[in-house]
């Protein structure tokens, strides 16, 4: 406790409990909604700090949910659920992955700048029940919709739909296919790293109870598609995307080490909430300057070890965001993670489960009471939201960390800019030669593709889309059988009417 010696510890922010719930209901109509779940959740908080807490909070942050957006905004209504009466209920900006990580860090910094002592963070989706019931409505009324799909929905602008870029499962395998070629890997080579990530993964959830499933699975049976895997998005199946068919809610309890003293919770299941920092790319992923790398990933995650006074040595336990393989693999590059040492202390996205905003509150509760344990001493969470737009990185502990009791301007924004290269000029109607920059292909649900888009570079620099059409087999087999690297080919953006339509020699 050396660190604490002139420190004030009514300002220190510890985590004192956690709380997890599933829900799985044989009948959707007996299904818990996300405010049930968190009021759940946070009543399992409740119990694992000892009892008496919920009452008392002062701020009460919300993770904002999409199963059933009716309902939204929850935190007032959740905190009247609780019985508290705190002076700040809110809830995040949208349902990004890494709301819970900023809303850890905003009630850290509260209580060191002592304009708190009780924080309640906690979120919840039953996406499961949700398209359950839609489904069901359906039958009877065209009109009912799948949540999941409204949010797929609402917000790609026109010219990004129109070359099928408009959900995340979309955009994050330009990341893939990008860092592949640029790392030297061949397909097969990066599909095995795919595999060995996410293997350790399922071995992780299955031994963890709060965790969606519990099936082990093997590097091969993960990667290689089938009738259980169908294909996605190239080059990723089913079993390497983020699992969003649950019910599950979780919170934490966020007090002062003074606070924790005073309410007798013992030392040993005290947790230090580190310094944290937060990034973001531009929101449209068309704008940025690169799809191998992120630099506001690597300024968020570099300030964050070098903050805390941390390496990939000296960390313990990490978890490594994992909506899709092309996070973890770009993160644990940036700080030196060995593909042999899981990535996980929930079980990831598939195998934990993927409750849209709110999967890294699981991962902080599976994350203390790791450390509680005595798993490690010292625990990175590192989290990703939007289109690979949103950074934001923590660290919990079993010991004060350098800063405790110190706010911090977790912005590290101007670093990641300042490392950004220049963002080539968007063309729409592009008719010439250019280069493969990255591309994907999608895919139907019985496995048949339906076509790709490749995001290319014209000889000047610019950047635009072309369509590859679901009946050129041979281009297809071409992008996807690994024979050769396509980043980096060069080929012809022809304009076909309104369409920017890709070819090049593929024998």
């Amino acid at each position: 406790m050396d660190r604490l010696v002139s420190v004030d510890p009514e300002r220190v922010a510890v985590i004192v409990g956690v709380g997890q719930v599933n829900d799985r209901p044989r009948d959707p109509a007996d299904g818990l909604e996300p405010l049930a779940l968190m009021q759940a959740a946070l009543d399992e908080a409740d119990r694992d700090a000892g009892g008496g807490w919920l009452r008392d909070a002062d701020s009460v942050a919300v993770v904002q949910q999409i199963s059933f957006r009716r309902h939204n905004p929850l935190a007032d209504r959740l905190a009247a659920a609780i019985g508290a009466r705190p002076a700040l209920a809110y809830e995040s900006v949208g349902p990004n992955g890494d709301s819970p990580i900023l809303l850890l860090n905003e009630a850290a910094n509260r209580i060191a700048r002592g304009e708190g002592r009780i924080a309640l963070v906690v979120g919840a989706e039953a996406l499961r029940t949700a398209s359950q019931r839609a489904a069901a409505a359906a039958k009877t009324d065209v009109a009912a919709q799948n949540p999941l799909r409204t949010l797929t929905d609402a917000a790609k602008p026109g010219f990004r739909r129109q070359y099928g870029l408009s959900a995340p499962v979309d955009v994050y395998p330009l990341y893939e296919n990008a860092g592949r070629a640029a790392w030297g890997q061949t397909l097969e080579q990066a599909q095995r790293e795919t595999g060995e990530i996410w293997s350790r993964f399922s071995a992780i959830a299955a031994q963890t109870p709060a965790a969606w499933l519990h099936t082990r699975r093997r590097s091969e049976e993960i990667v290689t598609p089938g009738a259980d895997n169908r294909p996605i998005a190239f080059p990723y199946t089913k079993l390497t995307v983020a699992n969003s068919s649950v019910n599950q809610g979780a919170g934490f309890i966020v007090t002062s080490l003074a606070e924790a003293r005073r309410r007798g919770v013992a030392a040993a299941r005290i947790v230090y909430v580190g310094r944290g920092a937060a990034a973001h790319e531009p929101e449209d992923f068309l704008a940025r300057d690169r799809y191998d790398a992120s630099p506001s990933m690597t300024a968020c995650l570099g300030h964050v070890l070098e903050w805390n006074a941390v390496d990939a040595d000296t960390i313990d336990l990490v978890e490594l965001y994992s909506c899709f393989p092309c996070v973890p693999k770009m993160a644990r590059r940036v700080i030196g993670w060995p593909v042999e040492r899981a990535a996980t202390v929930f079980g990831g996205l598939t195998f934990g489960g993927g409750p849209i905003g709110n999967y890294m509150s699981h991962a902080v509760a599976e994350m203390v009471d790791a450390l509680r344990g005595g798993e490690g001493e010292t625990g990175l969470l590192y989290a990703n939201g939007g289109y690979a737009t949103h950074n934001h990185a923590i660290v919990l502990a079993t010991r004060p960390l350098p800063g405790a009791g110190a706010p911090n301007d977790f912005d590290v924004q101007a670093a990641a800019d300042a490392a950004r290269g220049p963002v080539p000029e968007l063309v729409k109607d592009y008719d010439g030669p250019a280069t493969i920059e990255t591309y994907t292909v999608f895919y139907a649900r019985n496995g048949a593709a339906t076509g790709g888009v490749i995001v290319a570079r014209t000889p000047a620099g610019q950047r635009t889309l072309a369509k590859v059409p679901g009946d050129d087999h041979d281009m297809i087999a071409w992008l996807t059988d690994g024979a050769v690297e396509p980043v980096g080919h060069p080929g012809h953006v022809a304009l076909v009417g309104e369409d920017m339509v890709w070819r090049c020699a593929v024998a």
